[in-house]
């Protein structure tokens, strides 16, 4: 008497439906997670807008009270009132900066603060591109004497992706409307970047590097002053967070769809062949 061989078929649809389930709660603890991290980002981010918009809304500290501070980066984005007097030769012409999507420059200009030894940058606006000669620039007013300068505390000025050796700085007349002779071989009043403590070193200016000073206002003087908001990235990680959730239940209907409902659907078809036999 032959005996019945073993089925087999059982035991590995078990090993492989318990191997399926272990990678889907692997994968699914995996995918959620991320997005959950990324759901934390934004809310990181959110709040960090809501602080940088409720430092705008404060009220404007006087030129005492901005000398006074402990550390000016603690102020960030809080307006502040000074008076000075512009270092109209020590203006600078940040390249490769757009406003509503226009190339052109950020004029930047030191400020000798009234009374002190100090002196701070001043990101005074934006002045659109001559696109037949870059070397050309657009006049620019500054005015002579004691003025008062209105603006946001915000942090020296951002830098760009650079190819090669940065120029070194060199003094411009900011109201010349083409680009000044360097003061020095390779000097440039134009740059890409501008690095606060290399240009205080270079133009022996008693110039602050912890922060700068973001003019406000209408445009004037040539110069246009509609900041663009920071970056912080909301939307990259609210989109984020979307795919890996979107992952997380295309997963769960894979599993679905081949540990349950096609093993179904071949027990439907068996049973409905083996009674037409």
């Amino acid at each position: 008497m032959t005996p019945a061989p073993l089925n087999t078929a059982a035991p590995r649809r078990s090993g492989r439906f318990l191997l399926l389930t272990i990678a889907t709660v692997l994968t699914l603890a995996a995918t959620v997670s991320l997005g959950r991290w990324q759901l934390s980002r934004a809310a990181q981010k959110e709040a960090l807008q809501a602080s940088i918009d409720a430092q705008k809304q404060k009220p404007a500290l006087d030129q005492s009270e901005f000398l006074a501070l402990p550390s000016a980066t603690d102020s960030l984005h809080r307006p502040v009132r000074l008076r000075g007097l512009w270092l109209t030769p020590q203006t600078v012409y940040l390249d490769n900066r757009q406003m509503h999507g226009v190339p052109g420059f950020y004029v930047l200009t030191p400020f000798a603060l009234e009374g002190t030894e100090q002196a701070v940058m001043i990101q005074r606006g934006w002045v659109q591109r001559n696109f037949v000669d870059r070397t050309k620039l657009g006049a620019v007013e500054t005015p002579a004497g004691i003025v008062e300068v209105t603006g946001l505390i915000e942090p020296p000025p951002s830098h760009l992706l650079e190819l090669g050796t940065p120029a070194a700085a060199a003094s411009a007349p900011a109201g010349s409307a083409a680009a000044p002779a360097p003061a020095a071989e390779g000097s440039s009043s134009i740059r890409q970047n501008l690095d606060l403590e290399a240009f205080r070193a270079e133009t022996k200016l008693p110039l602050r590097t912890d922060v700068s000073l973001q003019q406000t206002g209408p445009a004037s003087e040539g110069l246009q002053r509609d900041w663009p908001a920071p970056a912080l990235g909301l939307e990259r990680h609210y989109g984020y967070a979307f795919q890996w959730f979107g992952l997380s239940a295309l997963v769960v209907i894979l599993y679905v769809w081949f540990q349950f409902i096609t093993p179904f659907r071949r027990s439907r078809h068996r049973a409905r062949d083996e009674r037409r036999l």
